[in-house]
């Protein structure tokens, strides 16, 4: 996904203001597994997925916990770091090879002192991002597992094509045994 349909996604911005966010962005790539952000890292940039899929976990005393997927089109960002300039709690591993465009943090938050369109640009993302995150608390509060899994079937169908079952379950809060089963009944 190019820039710029990624950028007016999250809000449309006149011209000027789309140019200024662009001249602070650079494109780069990564090979699969690359671990982008560490937990326990203030993370100086953020990242707009071009191409490539990733996920962010953090670990537990027995395991590693998915939280969540991020694809084309979609940003990744360490929110603590972001809002509130805190080390992060998540790792970010991307799964694929991936293309992402980087922006500094600290030239967007520059951005948003000199531009009122790219404040409230910045506003509407940090928005949405609040919503996604408390839909995908939500879902594991008050979903049972086949609930969570149909709803990822109908939202999400790609990633079960480009993400390993382990960290679906994950993701979803079962074992991948409990996974096979509802795979299983579904079917």
């Amino acid at each position: 996904m190019q820039l710029i349909q990624i950028v007016q996604q999250v809000a449309p911005l006149p011209d000027a203001s789309l140019e200024k966010i662009m001249e602070q962005v650079r494109e780069t790539a990564f090979a699969k597994n690359h671990l982008l952000m560490r937990a326990g890292k203030i993370e100086r940039n953020l990242y707009f997925i071009k191409t490539g899929i990733v996920r962010a976990y953090a670990h537990t005393e027995e395991h590693e916990i998915t939280f969540w997927f991020g694809s084309e089109g979609e940003t990744i960002v360490s929110m603590n770091s972001y809002v509130a300039g805190k080390a992060g709690y998540e790792n970010i591993e991307l799964l694929e090879p991936c293309i992402l465009y980087e922006l500094k943090t600290e030239a967007l938050q520059r951005l948003y002192q000199e531009d009122l369109h790219i404040a409230n640009w910045g506003r509407k993302f940090a928005e949405k991002e609040l919503i996604k995150t408390e839909e995908r608390l939500i879902s594991r509060q008050f979903r049972t597992a086949a609930q969570r899994y149909k709803e990822l079937l109908e939202e999400n169908a790609y990633l079960l094509q480009r993400v390993p079952l382990c960290h679906i379950a994950s993701y979803l809060g079962i074992t991948q045994v409990s996974l096979s089963r509802i795979r299983s009944d579904i079917r």
